[in-house]
């Protein structure tokens, strides 16, 4: 790449503001997500979903607060799972989607003051590409228990 745009880091720096935890159409969780946050808040994971989701469509996503952020969230601790975070939350701006659509990655940004704008779309795929194969290397299959 004849670029400055090679990693993550060159184009996306988290600047901790929690506006990534505001809805944006809910945070999905895995059976895994669920299975590592009930073990991290002490919980029962087959009461998890009641307890701590909503559906949307055909899965599950945390339900928001009142003031419509992630129910683990919290204005002075920020999030409170953060050990154990969703795998959508860990991927986060490196998701799917962009690799798709490289043209959504500005749309992204006008939501999160960590992401810079203006990419080269080639350099934008190829970044996003290795960051969501070095999480999913992470990632690990469980037993199904719900």
């Amino acid at each position: 790449m004849d670029s400055e745009y090679r990693t993550g880091n060159d184009i996306f720096e988290c600047r901790q503001c929690g506006d990534c935890c505001k809805g944006f159409g809910g945070t999905y969780v895995t059976e895994q997500d669920i299975i590592n946050i009930s073990t991290y808040i002490n919980f029962d994971p087959k009461k998890f979903v009641a307890r701590y989701c909503d559906t949307s469509g055909s899965r599950y996503v945390l339900t928001l607060g009142i003031d419509g952020c992630c129910i683990f969230f919290d204005k002075t601790r920020q999030c409170t799972i953060h050990p154990v975070k969703p795998y959508m939350c860990k991927a986060w701006p490196f998701i799917k989607t962009v690799i798709g659509h490289p043209e959504n990655w500005n749309a992204m940004a006008n939501s999160c003051p960590g992401m810079k704008k203006d990419i080269p779309h080639k350099n934008l795929v190829n970044i996003v590409t290795i960051e969501k194969e070095k999480l999913d290397k992470k990632k690990q299959t469980v037993k199904s228990v719900l």
